[in-house]
């Protein structure tokens, strides 16, 4: 009897301190209301939806009426005649994209800390910066007119030399690199800033005990520059290996014709296809969420191997 009265007290106790400590602090608490209201109303409550990979949906019955199936649409995902094109597509995509995508700001970072005059280091920063605010649909319609087999410049350029005209957007084997390059044209200017802004939490005094050493620039960059970013640059691999599986549908449909669909054909689009044109909304939704398990397992996994490597994770 008294051990229950002393916890009953335990718990009145700890209930008035976590009280006590809102009440002190309520301006914190009322400004994440807001922002935590959106998220659980937009990223959690509509995970419910998810469900419906289990279930044969109908329109009529709903969500809740709709029978369970178990693990049907799934089965029939895996056994499809599309399921290792569209895989392959979708992470040759994705690490081609992260092979040349994540290193190339790193260097330019570093190259442009080396540039001694600001006004040429603003301007290059200008110069690759504003591809980023460029719509894709208009990066898209660049690519077609200056790669067009009739009036593309670049066909032009090579009907001069003598060679024959490619039809870049047609052919399968150009687009993977047409997607990565023309991303890394509209992006990498937007990933330099962040590590110029790591490069300049770096402590000054370290580069004046290199140069009272005698060290060169070399030298510098290799033993205060590159582990100065390493926490970020670890973070931003992390990020990017969560979402290897989410490649972007916008550019990739917008690029998409019937003639590279053996290279263009992604999970992203297949779902789009097959859920909302062919409405088989159960279908498409056990395939998107396929898509998700496999990057959070990925996420998880390398936030772990980084964690025990570097020391550096996201948790």
């Amino acid at each position: 009897m008294v051990v229950s009265d002393s916890k009953k007290l335990q718990k009145t106790t700890s209930r008035n301190t976590i009280y006590k400590k809102i009440m002190r602090h309520w301006q914190f608490y009322l400004l994440i209301l807001l922002p935590l209201s959106l998220l659980i109303t937009f990223k959690y409550v509509p995970m419910y939806g998810a469900t419906l990979a289990f279930k044969d949906f109908n329109v009529i019955k709903g969500i809740i009426g709709s029978p369970w199936v178990g693990l049907k649409h799934f089965q029939y995902f895996f056994e499809g005649p599309y399921f290792w094109l569209i895989l392959k597509n979708t992470l040759g995509i994705s690490i081609y994209g992260l092979l040349v995508g994540f290193p190339l700001p790193i260097l330019f970072a570093l190259a442009l800390n080396e540039v001694g005059s600001a006004f040429f280091k603003r301007f290059v920063q200008l110069v690759t910066y504003a591809p980023h605010f460029i719509s894709t649909v208009i990066v898209v319609s660049m690519m077609s007119l200056l790669l067009s087999p009739q009036v593309g410049v670049i066909n032009n350029i090579l009907e001069s030399f003598g060679f024959e005209k490619i039809n870049f957007m047609g052919d399968p084997a150009y687009f993977k690199s047409l997607y990565v390059w023309s991303d890394v044209w509209q992006n990498v200017g937007y990933g330099t800033i962040i590590y110029l802004a790591a490069l300049a939490g770096i402590d000054p005094t370290l580069y004046e005990a290199a140069k009272m050493d005698g060290a060169s620039r070399w030298k510098k960059i290799i033993h205060i520059d590159l582990p100065g970013i390493f926490p970020t640059a670890i973070i931003l691999l992390i990020l990017s290996l969560g979402n290897m599986m989410s490649v972007g549908f916008e550019k990739i449909y917008l690029m998409q014709n019937p003639m590279n669909a053996d290279s263009s054909e992604i999970i992203a689009t297949y779902v789009y296809k097959v859920g909302l044109l062919n409405a088989n909304i159960s279908y498409a939704t056990a395939v998107g969420l396929f898509n998700s398990v496999v990057n959070l397992i990925l996420l998880i996994s390398v936030n772990a191997l980084a964690n025990r490597i570097t020391n550096n994770s996201l948790w």
